[in-house]
Formats: structure tokens, sequence, C-alpha cells
């Protein structure tokens, strides 16, 4: 009752529409019980050759005009419920969406997107058995049923009574097949959800899959979650199996009832043979309603299986929300504050610890160090994607939490290593980031970032379709079109992680030279492994087990002979090796 409830609280727009399809809930129900009263008004006629032919014809036109008004209304009835439970499906598809979008990123880390797919589309899907079949056929058949008691014990109390035995057995039956079947309808929405999380990873990674030659594998990786699936639904359909036959049996015992104790009545002369045959045929009215209400425990259990996993997504909390009294900053200077911020994802693991740096505006700050010692963390703190445990991030004196989310990222633009691009063109891609865009200030962004040559050189240009995650554009030219669209945000903060880590030396001059040319114009926030990306760098700050172990200048900080000095001779090194390989292979003949 309290999902229900929910369920209608969250639908409360429809409710005018759904009073519509109630009401011809209503009609039809009140029209099915003329039916038998007719055919027994007139049985009665014709057993006591009362009937005359414009008698008969009147009846007839009575059966035609209660058919016809029936039909408008479960025509109503059905199109309405439908209607409402659609558009209401639809709806409560965007509310997850919206609400994916403002949870945190701590909340997708051990969730799969097909999985959380499949809760908003295939979830919702099965709301919509609640909304147009399950609420109106409970109505409707409630009406009919309590009608069709009513009317029974008009015609003779004592059969009724008789009639009304299994009644008691249904509801048995169906509780204990609503226990039965309850937790295998939670468990196929569950590995509906894994079926579709392993599908989308496969999909995305077809790939790697065929270039480490895993077909086999991932074969049988599906054929284990398939067979589990298919596993849930036969043990489901087996309860059904059983359990809707009994239904059926223990109804039809109301008919030999009626038949066996109305006859002998009948034959004893206590009871009219009209009145057995209206018996009859408000019986049939009676029992199927009741098998349908055996039916609708199997569609709300579906339906709550499916709620249940919706509501676990419309219940989470972000971490990252706006607070009481939040204010929003516009035109911001650009001034970045760390002051002693420690993070950890998990308590016994901690990434940052007593971080300490102010990046002024105008500077460009570069963050090295070796992988996994906190690079991409302070910069996602920056973002506030997430909130540190301890110490505070300001952003031009402010502390970050006490600014809107919202507006704190609009003072902010990021390239990543993982550049996505959207499955649209490339205008619209280097545009993505801001309401409106002329085709020559794209154009212009693009120039700073050292791509509108290659762009000009593609058949359509700018209106060149990058495919999904820009899959038919290099890893350079998406890094550059990010740029692109980096520059076109035109914020005061730039953060630029690892945009140089996967191109080649010719680019990662390209690169470079954007990087140059927005300096000075706004605060820059670098992460690199390629010193060679950060030696023009106001400050760099060296991390090491999650500390700032060094900090300076790039001559600097090679004269200290720390760190920082250890890993520029590892890579002038490797970088001197591979020149002397290309100039070894050169000097070959036949090279």
């Amino acid at each position: 009752m309290n999902m229900t409830k929910r369920l209608l609280l969250l639908a409360r727009k429809h409710w005018g529409t759904l009073a519509i399809a109630a009401a011809g809930l209503v009609g039809a129900a009140v029209l099915n019980l003329v039916t038998p009263e007719m055919v027994r008004m007139l049985t009665a006629r014709l057993e006591n050759g009362e009937m005359t032919v414009s008698m008969l014809w009147v009846f007839a036109a009575i059966l035609v005009g209660a058919y016809l008004l029936r039909m408008g209304c479960r025509f109503i009835s059905v199109y309405v419920s439908h209607l409402a439970a659609w558009r209401f499906v639809s709806e409560l598809t965007l509310t997850i969406y919206d609400k994916l979008q403002t949870l945190s990123l701590r909340f997708f880390q051990d969730k799969q997107t097909g999985q959380l797919m499949s809760r908003m589309i295939n979830d919702t899907r099965q709301i919509e058995l609640l909304v147009a079949h399950a609420l109106p056929d409970l109505i409707s058949n409630a009406l009919v049923i309590v009608g069709v008691a009513i009317m029974l014990f008009v015609i003779n109390p004592m059969l009724a009574l008789f009639t009304l035995i299994p009644v008691p057995f249904v509801v048995v039956v169906g509780s204990l097949f609503s226990k039965k079947v309850a937790p295998l309808f939670r468990i196929n929405q569950q590995v509906l959800g894994e079926l579709n999380g392993v599908t989308q990873d496969n999909l995305s990674g077809m790939k790697e899959i065929q270039a480490f030659g895993q077909e086999e594998r991932e074969h049988q990786k599906m054929d284990g979650y398939r067979e589990k699936y298919a596993a849930c639904n036969i043990k489901a359909n087996f309860a059904s199996g059983l359990f809707h036959p009994g239904v059926e049996f223990l109804t039809s015992l109301g008919t030999v009832i009626v038949v066996g104790l109305g006859g002998l009545m009948a034959m004893q002369g206590q009871m009219a043979i009209s009145d057995i045959v209206g018996f009859l045929m408000y019986l049939s009215l009676f029992y199927t309603p009741l098998a349908t209400l055996a039916r609708l425990v199997e569609d709300v259990q579906v339906t709550y299986a499916g709620a249940i996993r919706v509501f676990e997504v419309l219940d989470a909390e972000s971490e990252i929300k706006d607070l009481p009294g939040a204010k929003a900053i516009k035109n911001a200077k650009g001034r970045i504050d760390f002051e002693n911020v420690s993070f950890h994802y998990a308590k016994e693991e901690p990434v940052l610890s007593d971080i300490c740096f102010t990046a002024m505006p105008g500077e460009m700050i570069a963050l090295v160090g070796p992988t996994g010692v906190g690079k991409s963390t302070i910069v996602s703190l920056i973002e506030r994607f997430y909130d540190p445990v301890q110490g505070r991030v300001c952003l031009d004196g402010q502390d970050i939490k006490g600014l809107t989310v919202a507006s704190l990222r609009e003072q902010i633009s990021i390239v990543l290593q993982d550049v996505f691009l959207f499955n649209g063109t490339i205008a619209e891609n280097i545009a993505y980031g801001v309401r409106e865009a002329s085709l020559e200030e794209i154009r212009q962004a693009a120039r700073i970032a050292h791509a509108d040559d290659f762009i000009m050189q593609m058949p359509k240009g700018y209106e060149t379709i990058v495919g999904e995650r820009g899959v038919r554009l290099s890893g350079g030219q998406k890094q550059r079109i990010a740029i692109a669209r980096a520059v076109l945000r035109n914020s005061p903060i730039l953060i630029l992680d690892e945009a140089t880590s996967a191109v080649d030396t010719e680019t990662e001059a390209e690169i470079q030279d954007a990087i140059e040319a927005l300096a000075g114009s706004r605060t820059i926030v670098v992460i690199a492994h390629r010193l060679s990306t950060v030696m023009r760098a106001d400050q760099i700050l060296v991390l090491e087990n999650g500390r700032v172990v060094e900090r300076g200048k790039h001559e600097e900080l090679v004269r200290q002979g720390g760190l920082y000095a250890k890993l520029s001779q590892v890579q002038w090194k490797t970088a001197e090796r591979q020149m002397q390989n290309f100039l070894r292979m050169d000097e070959e003949p036949g090279a």
C-alpha cells in the first residue's frame, strides 16, 4: 500500500485523467449487470407465457443499447487509463534521469551504465501495468463483484451463500502465490539489469573484445546471464502455471454448486427457472472478476519489483548539493586556494593529506607526480565532484561549499584525458558548453586550439559527424576539439587533465601552443606526465603519496635534485633513447 501510495502521489497531475477512466470503468461495470437481469426477465416472461413480439424487440433494443454504451465506457476506460499511464511513465523516466544528474560521482562508482538504463527504461515501463491495467481492473472487478453479489442475494440468499464458499480459498491461494512469486520477480528485474549492464559494457568494448580475441569468453559470460534470466522467468511462470488453473478450478466449483443445489431447488419448486438462468449468468460475471483479481496479483508483483528499483534511485541522496543559503558566483577572477585539504574515497585508503596551495588569477599551476598520487582528485575537488574530508577549497576567497554548484561549474572549463564527444557535428561539440555561438566564434575557438586546419580539410568541415564518443576522429583531433570547446566557454578557470598523454610529438606541440595562447588570460590547472607540457608553468606542485613534496618553477625543481628532477631525468633519457633508435633505423640500408 505504501508503494502504491507513493506511485499515485507521483502521478497526481494525472488524477483528473484517471478519474475519467474510473468513470468509464464504473459505467462499464454497471452495464455489465444489465444483461443477466434482462435475460432473467425475458426467461420469466417466456416461462409465464407473457412474451409478445413487440416486447421481444424492446428487450433486444435495450440489450443493443447496453452493449453499445458498455463499448463506449470500455473504450474510455482503456484508452484514457493508457494515456495517463504512458504520460506518467515518460515523466517518471525523465524524473529518474534528472535525479541521476544531481547525484555525486560516488553514486556511480559501483554502478554499471546498463543497470541504470534498465532502471530508467525497463523498470519504469513495468509501472504502466499498475496504472493502465492493475488499478483499473481492480476497481472495475471489485465493482462487478459487489454488484453481482447484491443481485445474487436479491434472487436467492441461501444459494448465494453457498456460491461464496470458494471465495476464501481463492483469497488464501492468492496470498500464498504472492509470497512465493514476489521474490522471483524482484530477482528477475535485478538479473535483467545485470544483463543490460553486461550488454552495454560489451558493446562499448567490442573493439577490445575482438582485438584480444575474447569473443568466446564474452559469449560464455553472456550465456551465463541469459540462462540466469531465463531460469528466473521459468520459475515465476511455473508458479503462475499452477496458480491460475487452480483459481479457475476453485471458481468453477461455484458453478457446480448452483447447477446441483439450484437444480434441486428448482425441481422442488423452491426456485423459478428464470432465477436459475439469471443466477448462472450473474455467477459467470462473479467468478471471472475473481480470476482476474488473481491475475492482478502477478501484475502487481511485476510492478512493485520495478518500482522498488526505481525508488532506490529516487531516494538516493547526493553528497554534493547546494547548502542552505548558497550563493551564486558570477564572473569569478579565478583565484583558487586549497587550505589543508585532505580526502579519501574509503577511510582506510587516504588519497590526499594536508594539501595547501594558491593559484592566482591568470597563473598556470601544474600538478605532476607518479600515477595514483591524487592529481585528478584535486581537479575533482575544484569542480566539487567531491567535498574534502578536511580543510576547504576556495574560489576568490569563498569556500566553494557556500556557492551554488551550477554557478561554480560555470566558472570552470575542463579538458580530460579521455575526451567525450557527443554523436553530433564538430560544431555542435565545440559549442556544447555555451547556449549560443556563431560559426565564426566556433572557428575562432578552433583556431586557438589549432583545430581549424584539420576540420576544414574534412569533406563537410564543421558539419562533419564525429560518431559515438568521437570514434571517427583521432585522439589528437578529439583533444583539440575539447580544448576548442573549453576556449569557447571562456571560463576564468581552465583544467587540463592529461590533455597530451595520448598524442604524438607533433600534435603535443600544437596542443602546447594552444595552451600557451591561453596562458595569462585565465587560471590554468594542468595535470601532465609529460613534463614538457608543464615547463612553462608559474608553479609546479610535485605530489607523492597524496602530499605536496616539492613546489616551484621548472628550473628551481631541477636544481633541487628531488623527485621532479628524477622524473625529468628519466623522461629526457627516454626521449634521447627514442631519438637514437630513430636515427639508427634511418641509417640502416633499405630503411
